[in-house]
């Protein structure tokens, strides 16, 4: 039987050229992965299946410490804060707690989360825009922080401190100007326009909320290092502004998370290594700028890394169920693995490791998930050998926001295991099932199909 005939296409190899940064043409490299701290992936992929998240334990804390270390060698008063919206996997945050940081929540799921696995109530900030009543009187009788988002909140807060006959502290979130584009203004209460001077005002009225705090976040993946410079001065400023005004003792400033990790985003030509800013350099202008104000007695600092801690931490296993060629001549893969659980390739451009040697030269290819949906592309354009059916990628970094973003579309989300730091391999969520699915609906009996029907 004669194969089926394929129009040949002519592809330009740069074998040892470099391109205009002087990096070597990634048409003439192949990146070979076959262990993850040492285990092989094949070994994993044969006992727990593919597609396989995979998660280094040592990488989790060496990352943690290197960011503390950064800020506890420059300030007296730090607190680090595991943002939970990156990864909330309950080991991965309990790692995190060993490693002394409190939880930073956006939500009562992820409150609910932090104490099912035993993080005390006063150990756990509560940020974002939506805080039912109901949850913030838990928050309240436990102890825990409050960041107040919008005037409704401060309505809910003081109703909740009238109910309880009590005075309630909480910080303030602040949005403003720290000189980068976009500019994050649907959080918080605007300092430029004095939104935050009204809010206080406001607070100072109800008495029935005592603000010790204020609390910002400039966005995520922020690359220029002195706007945390530019934030921190600006907090530092109306805190002594609130101080002076309104009689209040500012205990903390949080100054959120947006610390990039070493991923490659999308339209950025420089490599990650390059273009990536070192964490010191952001905790200099942080730490700096906050004991310029304060000689003596500064507020504490909190920080809320997610991404930084926990990006590089993170692979994914994936691998090749069908090759096609594409109208153009393009080679395009089907994985196993699309962007039901790889939310973050819509903005970023993953490593791509093949797991062993693959002979032929590299050629421009396509890499489509397996959802039914023409918006499902890890890679638009990357270079590849001729890749067999079967072949494994191992695609990072891949820790941040990939599991809490995944969403079940189609395809049972995969198990997701912890390699720990002596070699140990833990399942640390398994794979979903169609009883994990189906589990919460019911079918009215009208509906029920009859034995001969099923």
């Amino acid at each position: 039987m004669k194969k089926k005939y394929e129009k040949p296409v002519i592809q330009k190899l740069q074998t040892g050229m470099t391109n205009k940064f002087g990096t070597p043409s990634t048409a003439c490299l192949k990146k070979i992965r076959s262990r993850i701290e040492g285990v092989e992936i094949e070994e994993l992929v044969q006992k727990f299946g593919s597609p396989l998240f995979v998660f280094s334990e040592n990488t989790i804390r060496n990352r943690y410490r290197t960011f503390a270390n950064a800020f506890t060698t420059r300030y007296p008063d730090v607190e680090f804060s595991w943002s939970y919206k990156t990864n909330y996997l309950d080991a991965i945050c309990c790692i995190l707690h060993q490693e002394g940081e409190s939880a930073e929540v956006v939500s009562e799921f992820e409150y609910d989360k932090a104490l099912r696995i035993g993080v005390p109530s006063n150990r756990i900030i509560f940020n974002g825009p939506y805080k039912p009543v109901d949850t913030l009187k838990k928050v309240v009788l436990g102890g825990g922080r409050i960041n107040l988002d919008h005037y409704e909140e401060i309505q809910d807060l003081e109703k909740t401190a009238a109910d309880l006959g009590k005075t309630v502290q909480a910080g303030l979130r602040i949005n403003l100007d720290a000189g980068i584009s976009p500019q994050w203004t649907r959080f918080g209460f605007n300092l430029e326009n004095g939104q935050a001077q009204q809010a206080m005002k406001r607070i100072r009225s109800g008495r029935k909320i005592q603000i010790n705090g204020l609390h910002c976040h400039l966005g995520t993946f922020i690359l220029e290092q002195k706007a945390y410079g530019i934030a921190a001065r600006k907090l530092c400023d109306f805190l002594h502004h609130c101080e002076k005004e309104f009689g209040v003792s500012i205990e903390y400033i949080d100054m959120g998370g947006g610390f990039p990790s070493c991923s490659r985003l999308k339209g950025i030509y420089l490599p990650p290594e390059l273009a990536v800013p070192s964490i010191e350099t952001y905790a200099e202008e942080i730490t700096g700028e906050i004991l310029k104000k304060f000689k003596r007695n500064p507020p504490r600092l909190i920080l809320e890394s997610g991404r930084y801690i926990i990006d590089e931490a993170g692979f994914l296993i994936t691998s090749v169920h069908a090759a096609k060629t594409l109208p153009g001549g393009l080679r395009a893969y089907v994985l196993d693995a699309g962007v039901n659980i790889l939310f973050t390739s819509n903005w970023y451009k993953f490593n791509i490791e093949l797991t062993s040697e693959v002979p032929g030269p590299n050629v421009p290819s396509v890499l489509y998930g397996p959802l039914c949906m023409n918006i499902d592309l890890v890679d638009e354009h990357t270079y590849l050998p001729s890749l067999p059916r079967g072949t494994k990628l191992v695609l990072s970094p891949v820790g941040a926001y990939n599991q809490t973003q995944s969403m079940q579309f189609i395809r049972y989300r995969p198990a997701s295991l912890l390699i720990g730091r002596n070699g140990e391999i833990d399942l640390i969520r398994e794979a979903e099932t169609l009883q994990d699915i189906v589990r919460l609906e019911r079918i009215p009996d009208r509906l029920r199909l009859t034995d001969e029907s099923k």
